[in-house]
């Protein structure tokens, strides 16, 4: 199994720093603030979010052919943290909201490591809450 650090994750083309990551939730969640609906979406994100960083966690420990067997799901749950992000970010522009943490994020149209970019933000998510967990 490969070791990893930080280190080795922020040399990956469009990584996010600790920092970066912090300032991008601090920015979604002034947003949300207490307004019901943006926490519901926001809580349906960390549901699928947990699921995807659960998978992702594990990706490493598995055999090519074990790859092989879960990639289409895991695919299929990394296509909805996305869209559970494009939800929010989309509800919360029709309160008026800038939704400014969505861009920085970048999306998959433009280049696809952007892809990457917003599971890693859901796996910070996810590293968060485990965190304030215990």
């Amino acid at each position: 199994m490969k070791i990893n650090t930080f280190e080795t994750y922020i040399k990956e083309p469009h990584s996010l720093t600790i920092e970066q990551m912090q300032n991008i939730h601090r920015e979604l969640l002034a947003e949300i603030e207490k307004d019901s609906e943006a926490i519901e979406l926001y809580e349906e994100l960390i549901t699928v979010a947990t699921r995807y960083a659960s998978i992702r966690a594990g990706w490493q420990q598995l055999s090519i052919e074990e790859k092989k067997d879960r990639d289409s799901s895991r695919t299929s749950c990394h296509n909805s943290v996305i869209t559970h992000f494009n939800m929010l970010a989309r509800y919360l522009k029709m309160q008026g909201k800038q939704a400014k943490w969505r861009d920085e994020l970048g999306y998959e149209e433009d280049d696809k490591y952007f892809r990457k970019t917003i599971g890693d933000f859901g796996c910070y998510l996810v590293f968060v809450n485990s965190l304030c967990a215990r």
